[in-house]
């Protein structure tokens, strides 16, 4: 399994979005930096969500909107790690009732896409919360 390394600052992610904007491809900026091309694309396709050019996905915003109402409102320190990585096998006590992320996917299904809102709130669209989309 490859290291995992901290994310790109957003200045720096911003700057490669701006030059595939000006009319650079992300493969000539993959080979003179880091990032691969499939990374600036990705940054390219959300950059481009944010500021409606595209409306085939979540904003930013939304993202963060869903994130917020799955952890309760709760803020999440950047760097803190993935709270819920251990599924509940040894923090029970911090994961949310499964049975209100089922809800909100429920409410919300024709707002936002119900992969996305599967992975955010740590639930399978089969309905068996042990299972976690990948």
């Amino acid at each position: 399994m490859p290291k995992s390394r901290p994310p790109y600052p957003p200045e720096f992610r911003r700057q490669r979005v701006e030059l595939v904007h000006a009319g650079r491809t992300p493969e000539e900026l993959a080979r003179e930096f880091e990032p691969t091309a499939q990374a600036i694309r990705n940054w390219v396709r959300q950059a481009d969500r944010d500021t409606g050019r595209r409306d085939d996905g979540l904003t930013s915003s939304e993202r963060e909107e869903i994130r917020a109402m799955a952890t309760g409102g709760e803020a999440v320190a950047p760097g803190a790690g993935d709270p819920g990585k251990s599924r509940g096998r040894v923090r029970s006590g911090d994961r949310r009732d499964f049975l209100e992320a089922f809800e909100f996917v429920k409410v919300n299904q024709a707002a936002y896409p119900m992969a996305t809102m599967g992975r955010l709130l740590e639930v399978s669209p089969s309905g068996d919360s042990r299972v976690v989309p990948s």
